[in-house]
C-alpha cells in the first residue's frame, strides 16, 4: 500500500532513507530539516565498512568520483609512542565493488542530496506541534505549514527532538566522560605509519586513528582522550595529556582543531507509537570506536525501507526487534573498544598488546567480533 512519510532529519540516516524511498518504490515522502542548509563544509572523516557500502551501492554508491574516496588496505596498531603492535588485513571483508570505503562526510552527504534536494528536501523546519488525526499523523511547523502523514520518521541524531513530541520515557544521552578532537593532515606529519591503511595508536587515556579520505592523502586524525568535563577553551591542556607521551605529536596538532564531547545513548527502547520510527542515532547513539556510527545510520535506514516498502503487518515490532538486536551487539564491541584502547596501566598495555598480536590473525576471532558486522 503506498504510504506518505515525513522524515525528520537530513543527517546520513534520513538522507539515505530518502534515496532508498525515492529509487525504489512508490511512496511519497518529505525530508524535514531545521537548518537552513546542509553542512557541506564539514571536512571531517568517516570509515564505511562493507555493510553500508552494499546499501549505498543499491542507489549508486558504486559510481562515486573514486578520486574523493579511499580503501584502505588495513589497520595498523601502535602504542602512542608510534611503536607498532600488530596489524589487521581489512581486504578480507572486500568483495567487488563492496570495499571498506573512508572518505569525508560531506562527500557522502554530496552524494546523498543530489536526487533529493529540489523536490523532496525542506529548510527551516522546526516542529511545533504533533497529533493524530483519523489514523494519521499531523505535524505543525513554526512557520504555520503543516503536513498529515502515514508514518514519521525521526532521523534527527541523538539529541532527537522529535522524541520529545511521542515518547514520555526520557532517554538523555549521557555524556562519557571523554572528548573527541580532530583536524585534517596535508601529510602524516613524519609520523612512521602507513598511508594506505587506518592507523590506530593507543595511550594512557587516549587514542588516535589516522586514515586518508581521498586519493590525495589527506588524512583526518582523531584524538579521544579521556576528561571528566568538557570545556572547549581547555583542549590544548587537554592534548598535553597525549603530547607528553610522545613530544612528536605535537606536530601533528598545528592545524585547525576541532571538538566535541562524546556522548552516548544509555538505553535502547521502542517507539511507543506504531506511526512513529527512529532510525541513525535518534534510534541509538554508539561511541565512535567501532567506526560504525555513519554505517549503523544507512543500515537502519535499510532496515525499516524493506519493512515499509513489504508493507509488513506489524512495522514496528518487526523493525525494533532487528535494529537493536544488531545495536546491542555494536554497542556492546564499541564499549569494549574505548575501554581496551585506552588502558593507564602499562601492565595492562603489554597483556593487550600479547593478546592482541594473536587475536588479529585468528580468523575465528575476526569473524566473530567484525566479520558479523562488516558482512551484515
Amino acid at each position: 500500500m503506498k504510504k506518505k512519510l515525513a522524515i525528520i532529519g537530513a543527517g546520513i540516516a534520513g538522507l539515505t532513507l530518502a534515496n532508498l524511498i525515492k529509487k525504489n518504490s512508490e511512496h511519497e515522502f518529505m525530508l524535514y530539516e531545521k537548518q537552513e542548509s546542509l553542512s557541506l563544509d564539514e571536512g571531517y572523516g568517516i570509515q564505511l565498512s562493507t555493510n553500508s557500502i552494499k546499501i549505498l551501492n543499491h542507489i549508486g554508491f558504486d559510481n562515486i568520483n573514486d578520486e574523493k574516496i579511499f580503501h584502505p588496505r588495513g589497520v595498523d596498531f601502535y602504542s602512542i609512542q608510534n611503536k607498532k603492535i600488530c596489524d589487521l588485513d581489512l581486504t578480507q571483508f572486500n568483495t567487488g565493488q563492496t570495499k571498506y570505503t573512508t572518505l569525508q562526510r560531506s562527500t557522502l552527504i554530496e552524494f546523498l542530496k543530489d536526487d533529493v534536494y529540489t523536490q523532496h528536501l525542506r529548510f527551516g523546519k522546526k516542529i511545533k506541534e504533533v497529533s493524530e488525526i483519523k489514523g494519521k499523523v499531523l505535524i505543525k511547523f513554526d512557520d504555520n505549514t503543516n503536513d498529515l502523514v502515514d508514518l514519521v520518521i525521526g532521523a534527527d541524531g541523538i539529541f532527537s527532538n522529535i522524541r520529545s513530541f511521542f515518547e514520555k520515557k526520557k532517554n538523555e544521552p549521557k555524556f562519557k566522560r571523554a572528548v573527541a578532537i580532530r583536524t585534517i593532515l596535508k601529510s602524516k606529519s613524519e609520523l612512521k605509519i602507513d598511508e594506505e591503511k587506518i592507523s590506530l595508536m593507543m595511550g594512557k587515556n587516549c587514542h588516535i586513528v589516522i586514515y586518508p579520505i581521498n586519493k590525495s592523502k589527506e588524512l583526518n586524525l582523531v584524538c579521544i582522550v579521556r576528561e571528566k568535563k568538557y570545556n572547549p577553551d581547555n583542549i590544548k591542556s587537554l592534548l598535553n595529556k597525549v603530547i607528553n607521551q610522545n613530544s612528536d605529536l605535537e606536530k601533528v596538532f598545528k592545524g585547525d582543531l576541532k571538538s566535541w564531547p562524546l556522548y552516548f545513548t544509555p538505553q535502547i527502547l521502542p517507539s511507543t507509537n506504531s506511526k512513529v520510527f527512529y532510525i541513525g542515532d535518534a534510534f541509538n547513539g554508539f561511541l565512535p570506536t567501532l567506526a560504525q556510527g555513519a554505517g549503523q545510520s544507512i543500515e537502519s535506514a535499510y532496515e525499516l525501507f524493506n519493512l515499509i516498502d513489504e508493507d509488513k503487518i506489524n512495522i514496528q515490532s518487526a523493525y525494533f526487534q532487528e535494529r537493536s538486536k544488531r545495536a546491542k551487539i555494536v554497542k556492546r564491541r564499541s564499549n569494549i573498544n574505548f575501554s581496551v584502547f585506552h588502558f593507564s596501566s602499562s601492565i595492562m598495555q603489554g597483556i593487550r598488546n600479547f593478546f592482541m598480536k594473536f587475536l588479529v590473525k585468528r580468523k575465528s576471532f575476526i569473524s566473530s567480533y567484525l566479520g558479523t558486522i562488516y558482512k551484515n
